[in-house]
């Protein structure tokens, strides 16, 4: 079956390639069906709301299964009202690019005392046709918690710009000092559910 993921970020795309590797799934992205769509108005209070949103708006313009994934972080010591939430990128209704979160963010961690311990909540919507729509948000898509540190790392992982500031919280490694297999038991867990969850809706 070919998939259309929702999305423009090449990263983002690889990782889901990487998750969804060896099921019966060509996953293609936004770039390569060349779709030409308004700008969709993100406007969940969650993750999952997101998701939806996204991948409603990409199936009603490619007429072919689509899959949106968004993600929430969610801060230790911030007040809800404070908590970056599905706001990751935006603040006070500025869009940051992948510079200006690092130095947004290492400044919250400045505040929290030069750490503070996240985590991201994660959702997936899938739209195989209008009446066959499958969500999923459960804890094991989540990541596991982390440290967010207050000085940024040299290297940065493009897409990805909170991981030049985000510390396993076990060895308090940069996430980008760790070894491939330092990062397996995480990922394997992701990849586990992201699996089951398309292979479910699939096979319905």
């Amino acid at each position: 079956m070919k998939i259309l993921c929702g999305t423009t970020n090449p990263a983002k795309l690889e990782f889901m390639r990487d998750m969804l590797c060896g099921l019966d799934i060509e996953i293609i992205g936004l770039n390569d069906m060349k779709l030409t769509i308004d700008p969709i108005d993100e406007n969940g209070n969650n993750p999952m709301d997101n998701a939806k949103i996204k991948a409603l708006a990409y199936y009603k313009a490619a007429k072919i299964p689509v899959f949106s994934c968004d993600s929430g972080l969610y801060i230790d010591g911030l007040e809800n009202e404070n908590q970056p939430g599905v706001y990751v990128r935006r603040v006070k209704g500025k869009v940051l690019n992948d510079e200006e979160m690092i130095e947004y963010y290492t400044g919250v961690a400045s505040k929290l005392g030069g750490k503070a311990k996240g985590k991201y909540k994660n959702a997936i919507c899938l739209v195989i046709d209008e009446k066959n729509i499958f969500e999923y948000d459960g804890d094991d898509i989540a990541s596991g918690s982390f440290l967010i540190a207050s000085k940024a790392h040299n290297k940065r992982n493009i897409g990805f710009p909170l991981d030049s500031i985000s510390l396993d919280i076990e060895t308090g490694k940069y996430c980008m000092d760790m070894e491939c297999h330092e990062k397996q038991k995480d990922e394997n867990r992701m990849k586990k559910a992201y699996r089951a969850f398309f292979s479910s809706a699939i096979l319905k």
